[in-house]
């Protein structure tokens, strides 16, 4: 396995986190050569089989067979494997980085980005001529080459019809505009909406892609009011004591209406709401995401540990923070300011060294995340 630094300014070429971010983020492609000089990837392409047939793991097999694109969903089997052509596929697994310890060190280079964007790892591999074909993304994309190469196009057009009844959302008529080879270490971003086809150079091409998720509005909106649901409490009931004779009886009258909309301007919510609702929403784990707990242990050892080890969050896991209030895995913690910068060093870096706290410290600590640690939401170093 690659060891990766933590140098941005090298993953950018010389560019710094600010001028990116002013120049390129949303805005523009921009390609880096040597992003991460000669890198070798974090797996081979045995293991990210062996991660495509594992239940937990999210994978899709994409072919392109007699002209028409077929898509097969995980877990793969050996005999998937076995009766692959030589040519034109490609193996996609999401979610790399909840498995693999090393894409940490791989996805803190892009900490320049706030982790409450990121989405997660994705590695492909695909032997000569494989790819899923044009397409456009709704999320910012760094597409960091491992081993082999990839001839990738680009588009910034504005036809976006897809081909009919095909498995994925394919680009029919995708014009190129830009194209480069991007060998072991070069790197491509992306911002939503530029369209893009790549497609392996050769054997053994690997692709890792860090994704930054960018929720739509609509769907912002619909969880934030489910999450309104839950902070508001209405009291009374609909009372209509000058109710006057109507013409239509089935008419739902202007005052009827009236008076509902009035009731319901005692629903409110402010920028505290938003933040509160953002730190749950981007902690949720997705779906499939299982945490293992770990063998039970009492509070008094959990602190005894904690006081010699580092703690770290599960690869799984996703802190974040609004203000001071702490947010993990779809949780709110109660944290007391004697350690809130305790919290945000844990939150940013997701690990923590117990043996730099002071005793008053640690006892608090440990009271707070012992009950997540036995969640399986934490892991504590191994002696």
């Amino acid at each position: 396995m690659q060891k990766i630094s933590n140098q941005p300014l090298a993953l950018l070429n010389q560019l710094t986190p600010e001028a990116f971010l002013a120049e390129y983020w949303q805005k523009k492609p921009l390609l880096i050569r040597q992003a991460i000089p000669q890198f070798e990837g974090l797996l081979t392409p045995d293991e990210l089989a062996g991660l495509a047939c594992e239940d937990e793991v999210q994978s899709r097999l994409v072919q392109f067979i007699k002209g028409q694109w077929q898509v097969t969903q995980g877990p793969m089997t050996e005999k998937t494997f076995k009766r692959l052509p030589e040519k034109d596929w490609t193996l996609l697994v999401q979610g790399v980085n909840h498995f693999l310890p090393e894409a940490t060190d791989l996805l803190s280079q892009f900490s320049f980005i706030p982790h409450a964007r990121l989405d997660d790892l994705m590695v492909s591999y695909a032997p000569d001529g494989g790819g899923v074909g044009p397409h456009l993304d709704s999320y910012d994309v760094f597409l960091l080459q491992g081993s082999g190469k990839r001839h990738w196009k680009i588009s910034q057009q504005t036809d976006f019809t897809l081909v009919e009844n095909a498995p994925l959302r394919i680009l029919q008529n995708f014009e190129t505009e830009q194209e480069w080879v991007l060998e072991a270490g070069d790197m491509l971003y992306l911002p939503p909406q530029i369209a893009h086809w790549g497609v392996a150079v050769g054997d053994d091409c690997m692709t890792y892609s860090i994704g930054f998720r960018a929720p739509k509005t609509q769907e912002l909106a619909h969880e934030f009011l489910h999450y309104l649901q839950d902070q508001s409490t209405l009291t009374g009931i609909y009372a209509d004591a000058d109710l006057t004779l109507q013409t239509h009886p089935a008419e739902i009258s202007t005052a009827m209406v009236e008076k509902v909309y009035q009731s319901f301007k005692a629903i409110t919510w402010g920028t505290q709401h938003v933040g509160d609702f953002l730190g749950r929403y981007l902690t949720e784990p997705k779906p499939h995401i299982v945490f293992e707990p770990p063998k039970k242990m009492s509070l008094k050892i959990f602190g005894q540990r904690l006081q010699q080890r580092i703690i770290y969050l599960d690869l799984a896991s996703q802190m974040l923070f609004w203000q001071d209030t702490f947010y993990l895995n779809g949780e709110a913690l109660a944290v007391p300011n004697t350690l809130t910068t305790e919290m945000k060093i844990l939150a940013d870096t997701r690990q923590l060294d117990g043996s730099s706290l002071e005793a008053d410290q640690l006892g608090t600590l440990a009271a707070l995340l012992h009950p997540h640690y036995l969640a399986g939401y934490l892991m504590l170093e191994e002696a």
